[in-house]
């Protein structure tokens, strides 16, 4: 930049004083104006990631161990970089050099065969052409298609991406609903979004992916109408709420022999299926690797893959420095009611009041006598953050410990940021709020999610929190006990399989590996990884 501005000393010494001065003046303005607008971009910056001083002394691993690449540009994605300014200490688990190197490699393959590469559009000729006959070379690919409810949408994308890295797929998002206007692009120098011409989009109108749909896999299977000599272009992947074991068991050995020549695989799934990988010996190898310690699956994946725009990354920040930041500790408290909640509230709340209080994650209410012991000029604070559709578990909350003092003088400062009462997944402004809401339920201490919720797995374990699960209410009562502490940050698998890939049906899925055992939350089903046995 000063290059342009050098003027050589023989042609100044000719130049007039009015001259040389009206140069000297201009050139130190412009100095001035290029220093003010450099310091405004740095304020600017400094503004919009809104990191205390304090904060900014501490050395900050802003890459996660080499978890993410450093090839994107930090304006264009703040929390990609720098959100970890904002976690309460760093998270204790380190991705391993296995799973480091497995991700550049994969980011340099997605980079040949994404959207608008050659690869692709040729991949999208034969598959117009319905054509398996030709092989796309090193370019195969798995979509993945929304389903229901953003917690279900994020657990089941980590799942197919880890599938893809296993596979060495190309990973496509289908876009039709909102996912670029939550995430932003997780991959450098390519899209990981599925182009809106996509041929099997517009073809599914007329079927609907479902159990019905032609190429669904697990109704090939059973109907043996699959095998080697009749590998077709694409097929349908279906692992919903009423997915058979023929849909469920994909993972499998026997039929990763088939489904790995099939160059399109499109996935529809509401569920975590991380744990049934791990059934799969070749993959269990792999996975050992990437994962040393197995309860950090989500965990890494989520912090690889979901980075908040802009908007929503405002959002977060916003709340959690004005209500969050100044706190002595931080506790959040997700709750969802399963069905209509009309008399649900006083026991759900009580089942709250009774977890918390039991766990010493929420002071006990003072005696009169301890209220007049227990006064300190500088109290504890602690920040309470609910995050439900209803506002009535915070102002039953707030009211609570504003009008009774707590045993240990502690101020308990409770906060709600939504309470829209209905769920409009699909709606924006609606799923920008949960997703910043799942955000700030990862930066507390300690964590009390519902039973079986999926927006309260996508919080703790994004955060690296082992929470404390609310036992789902039976009968307008509250359970007893309330509450029990998780020994796995993991989310939970809560449609399995009834067996494993080598065990007869009726075999205990709890039992198919010492570290997938079934979930704390669900009295029956449900499977988790653990590292603690």
């Amino acid at each position: 930049m000063y290059q342009k501005f050098q003027i050589s000393g023989k042609v100044f010494k000719t130049l007039g004083l009015k001259m040389k001065v009206l140069i000297a003046v201009s050139f130190g303005s412009l100095l001035i104006i290029l220093s003010f607008s450099n310091t405004f971009n740095n304020k600017l910056l400094d503004a919009t990631t809104k990191v205390d001083i304090k904060e900014t002394e501490k050395p900050v691993d802003k890459l996660i161990g080499g978890l993410l690449t450093a090839d994107f540009d930090e304006g264009s994605c703040l929390s990609r970089y720098h959100k970890y300014f904002l976690y309460r200490k760093p998270s204790p688990y380190k991705p391993s050099e296995y799973l480091v190197s497995k991700l550049r490699s994969y980011e340099m393959l997605h980079k040949r065969c994404g959207p608008d590469t050659k690869s692709y559009k040729e991949a999208i000729e034969k598959l117009s052409r319905d054509d398996a006959s030709e092989s796309n070379g090193e370019c195969r690919y798995i979509v993945w298609v929304a389903g229901y409810g953003l917690g279900n949408r994020l657990l089941t994308l980590a799942s197919v991406f880890l599938y893809a890295l296993l596979t060495e797929r190309i990973i496509l998002v289908d876009n039709r609903k909102d996912v670029s206007d939550l995430l932003c692009e997780p991959f450098p120098g390519t899209s990981w979004l599925l182009p809106l011409d996509f041929p099997m989009l517009n073809y599914t109108y007329a079927w609907g992916y479902n159990k019905e749909y032609p190429r669904c896999y697990g109704t090939m299977s059973e109907n043996h109408s699959i095998n080697s000599t009749s590998i077709p272009p694409h097929l349908y992947m279906h692992n919903l709420h009423d997915s058979r074991d023929s849909d469920k068991l994909f993972v499998c050995q026997k039929d990763q022999s088939l489904i790995d020549k099939v160059p399109w695989l499109i996935v529809q799934a509401n569920v975590y299926f991380v744990p049934s990988l791990w059934f799969n010996p070749t993959f269990q190898t792999e996975l050992v690797k990437l994962f040393p310690q197995k309860e950090t699956v989500f965990h890494h994946l989520a912090r690889y893959l979901f980075h908040p725009t802009n908007e929503v990354w405002d959002m977060v920040t916003d709340y959690y420095h004005a209500h969050l930041s100044k706190a002595d500790e931080r506790l959040g408290i997700q709750i969802r009611v399963f069905g209509k909640p009309d008399g649900r509230f006083k026991h759900v709340i009580d089942q709250v009041i009774s977890c918390t209080q039991r766990e010493k994650l929420l002071p006990e209410f003072a005696t009169p006598e301890e209220s007049k012991v227990n006064i300190s000029k500088n109290p504890k604070i602690k920040s309470v953050l609910v995050a439900s559709l209803y506002p009535e578990f915070s102002g039953n909350l707030t009211n609570m410990f504003s009008k009774r003092p707590s045993s240990t003088g502690e101020i308990v400062e409770v906060y709600q940021p939504s309470g829209e009462r209905v769920q409009q997944t699909d709606k924006k402004s609606h799923d920008q709020k949960a997703l910043a809401e799942m955000y700030l339920l990862s930066l507390t201490d300690n964590i009390v999610t519902s039973a079986r919720s999926t927006f309260g797995y996508v919080s703790y374990s994004l955060g690296g929190l082992k929470p404390w699960l609310l036992y789902q209410p039976t009968n307008f009562t509250t359970p007893n006990p309330p509450c029990v502490r998780s020994k796995s940050m993991e989310p939970c698998y809560l449609t399995p399989p009834s067996h494993g890939c080598e065990a007869d049906s009726g075999t205990n899925s709890g039992k198919i590996l010492p570290f997938v055992r079934h979930c704390e939350d669900l009295i029956y089903g449900g499977l988790k990884l653990y590292d603690e046995f």
